[in-house]
């Protein structure tokens, strides 16, 4: 069992994620397993109706890091499922990683260094140079990305050409701040935080990922109704903080 408070938290949001969370749940634990400091692993299980949490629970400790299991019902939203994550998570540093493991946990390294210059944010993103992109999405969903990136931008006056992937790391106090001000449930959450970092005054910083499309996707946008959903949530980050 971990013999102290853990100097990393990496928060894991899973919806029905019993099969692909073996391969984020295996690589990670073994990579922090290795480290010279203690860790936890916390699975939130976003009203999964399979074996999520005890596929989760089965790993248990290793070395100085250990996995939990947070659930509820129903489901309310990868945007919800981080943010009940990242409040919970006891870590001085907290990293949100998705469960199918499109980028590798030794990207953290990544975010220590950037952390350790002093910001107090560490952005994931596949559009930097020096990041790999082992396999891409589909043309359509590339030029969708393109366009919501484009106009997200313009309307929250942030200048980031990849907001979406989900590798993020926070301090303690930045994580505290941020999510407990998050009002977005659903996938835009990642545009809402940084616009909440911007004008809280986080320092943040990027960098470069390597990075595999995983096919399956819990979040799918296959229809316009769910493309114009996206939009429709964007447009609400401004108005959720009017009085705030």
């Amino acid at each position: 069992m971990s013999a102290g408070p853990p100097f990393l938290s990496v928060v894991i949001p899973a919806y029905n994620e019993e099969d692909r969370i073996v391969a984020a749940l295996d690589n990670t634990l073994a990579y922090l397993a290795s480290r010279d400091y203690e860790s936890e692993i916390l699975v939130v299980s976003d009203g999964s109706g399979d074996r999520t949490v005890s596929v989760a629970l089965s790993y248990g400790s290793r070395g100085r890091a250990a996995v939990s299991a947070l659930e509820y019902f129903p489901n309310r939203g990868k945007g919800y499922a981080v943010r009940y994550g990242m409040l919970r998570a006891l870590g001085d540093r907290v990293l949100f990683m998705d469960a199918d493991y499109a980028v590798p946990i030794e990207d953290v390294e990544k975010a220590h260094a950037l952390l350790d210059a002093g910001n107090d944010v560490a952005v994931g993103s596949r559009a930097l140079r020096g990041s790999r992109v082992l396999s891409v999405q589909n043309l359509p969903r590339r030029l969708s990305a393109r366009l919501y990136t484009l106009v997200q931008n313009a309307y929250l006056g942030i200048s980031y050409p990849d907001t979406q992937c989900g590798f993020k790391m926070f301090t303690q106090k930045a994580a505290r701040e941020l999510f407990s001000r998050q009002k977005l449930t659903s996938v835009i959450f990642d545009a809402e935080i940084l616009w909440l970092a911007k004008n809280l005054g986080f320092k943040a910083a990027q960098f470069p990922v390597t990075w595999t499309h995983v096919e399956n996707s819990r979040i799918q946008y296959d229809s316009l109704k769910k493309s114009l959903f996206v939009f429709e949530e964007l447009f609400r980050i401004r108005g959720l903080h009017r009085n705030h």
